[in-house]
């Protein structure tokens, strides 16, 4: 195992990883209905998104706006950062409320891709959603059980998705004008090990770094969808992880079996 580093503990299933750009690292609490923060100078908070809310994906933009799925809410949320109270953005695929929403990204044309994976207690197939820049909203996939993460390879062109219940990653090209997801196919089969692939991440290094909830691991992936290797966690259920973009922290990872936000020491 690699030198883990607990960065925060006795966090309430934490999710989601991510920076604003004055380098704060920030993650959602899904059973604190909250977004945790962790400043560069040690200090730590919380923003409270309602009673009722269940926060999961993460994403900050280039405006440092936090948008989140809030599977308490069905609905993905947004924050003005630092202080304004959570804007609802999305919430019905026409008269379709969303699913249990789950993880969400954004391409370079602005449009929002989400995954609704339903209840994790049923095997159902969830779906994947799409909103553009202007608020039209649409799904490209309702064939997934459990669909999950959710990432590009480097070129864009490629959008990747955890199907967590069939424990495998699928991969298909992406028309950000279109608006569809074309041929996809399993690119990777996550093993035996855990409930399967969680929160997806590109790293700085072009590889795929795929949170193998109850597997106590990240799998690391080539482009291709073979398997480079694994990195072991101190707690089950790595639920996600990111990289710091200043590279001060390196890799970090919320767990949610222990409720901890860990950084993981490559030395």
């Amino acid at each position: 195992m690699k030198n883990i580093d607990i960065l925060a503990d006795g966090l309430r299933f934490p999710e989601g990883p991510a920076f604003t750009s004055d380098g704060t690292l920030w993650c959602v609490e899904q059973e604190g209905a909250s977004l945790f923060w962790l400043k560069p100078d040690g200090t730590t908070g919380r923003i409270q998104v309602g009673i009722g809310s269940r926060p999961n994906g993460l994403y900050i933009d280039d405006r440092d706006r936090l948008w989140f799925c809030d599977s308490g809410m069905h609905a993905i949320r947004c924050i003005n950062y630092p202080d304004q109270e959570p804007e609802t953005l999305v919430d019905h695929i026409h008269d379709e409320p969303l699913d249990w929403p789950n993880d969400l990204t954004f391409d370079s044309e602005g449009n929002l891709l989400f995954t609704c994976p339903g209840s994790p207690d049923e095997d159902e197939p969830g779906f994947v959603g799409v909103c553009t820049a202007v608020g039209e909203v649409k799904k490209i996939s309702e064939k997934l059980f459990y669909p999950n993460g959710i990432t590009f390879l480097p070129n864009e062109k490629t959008l990747l998705i955890a199907e967590t219940h069939r424990k495998r990653i699928w991969a298909g090209r992406w028309d950000a004008v279109g608006l569809n997801w074309i041929n996809p196919t399993v690119w990777a089969e996550t093993g035996s090990g855990g409930f399967g692939p969680d929160g997806l991440t590109l790293g700085p290094d072009n590889l795929l770094y795929a949170a193998i909830y109850g597997g106590s691991c990240l799998h690391v992936y080539k482009p291709t969808g073979v398997l480079s290797h694994s990195i072991k966690l101190p707690g089950e259920n790595p639920t996600h992880c990111a990289f710091d973009p200043t590279g001060r922290l390196g890799l970090v990872v919320t767990e949610a079996q222990k409720g901890q936000l860990l950084r993981v020491n490559e030395q």
